[in-house]
């Protein structure tokens, strides 16, 4: 029997698949325009993988869970990344920061179940969506932006709206300024979103990072400085909602 997780986000969608023992199988593709369809070619490449999700047991979670029709449980992405950060951490007490593409959590972890968390949901700013069109902006890939900034020096950027961010982020470049000054400035406008965030809740035990960002060392490196803490990932962390939803998709009768 196969166990399998679909974390449908706003830009990337996670999958991953466990058997009776062990992890076996991750992989993401973007969500693109219609969930539906992601879902469709998520089906399609489990079936190329030898997995027939009629015969799995499937828990869909994500800003698009409930378009997997093939789903035979729907899950909250709080829950998934608590079961996923648990197994992934092994920790009894972890504070999770996760930064996905529309949204920015922040989950407290006691002995695998979650106990707190807190969002910030109301704009895209302090996202991942953010920081792609900063780079957009500055014509230059994410990555490329992350490893500016650890060069630059920091240009405040004020705006709370994303909109007007890229409209101070234009009219910096036109002043000439620098723009590895101008990637620090953004990284530290989303560090400064996550700070505030933490501040409400609080760090308890490890800080750990998921989400498609735990891939950014110069950015985990800026953190780590800004919280004057470590921020602990691994290269599967992004996979922690859909890997949580296989977890759970393991009580399914």
């Amino acid at each position: 029997m196969y166990y399998v997780g679909i974390d449908i986000g706003s830009t990337a969608s996670k999958v991953s698949v466990f058997d009776e023992n062990e992890l076996k199988l991750n992989f993401v593709m973007p969500t693109g325009w219609s969930s539906v369809e992601s879902s469709n070619r998520i089906r399609e490449k489990l079936k190329d993988e030898g997995i027939d999700v009629e015969e799995a047991k499937v828990v869909a979670t994500g800003y698009g869970r409930v378009s997997v029709p093939y789903a035979h449980k729907t899950i909250t992405e709080i829950t998934c990344h608590g079961k996923g950060a648990y197994y992934l951490t092994g920790s009894d007490l972890v504070t999770v920061v996760d930064i996905g593409g529309q949204d920015t959590k922040i989950i407290t972890i006691e002995d695998g179940n979650v106990t707190n968390f807190i969002m910030n949901d109301k704009c895209a700013a302090g996202t991942g969506r953010f920081l792609e069109l900063m780079a957009n902006t500055l014509g230059v890939s994410l990555d490329h932006m992350a490893n500016m900034a650890l060069e630059g020096e920091d240009i405040k950027i004020s705006s709370m709206c994303t909109v007007f961010a890229e409209s101070e982020v234009i009219s910096l470049i036109g002043r000439g300024a620098k723009r590895e000054d101008i990637a620090r400035g953004v990284f530290n406008s989303i560090i400064g979103r996550i700070k505030t965030l933490l501040s409400k809740q609080g760090i308890r035990g490890d800080l750990y990072l998921t989400g498609g960002l735990c891939e950014l060392e110069p950015f985990i490196k800026l953190l780590s400085e800004n919280l004057d803490k470590e921020v602990k990932t691994n290269p599967l962390a992004r996979y922690a909602g859909s890997i949580g939803g296989a977890i759970l998709a393991k009580n399914i009768k």
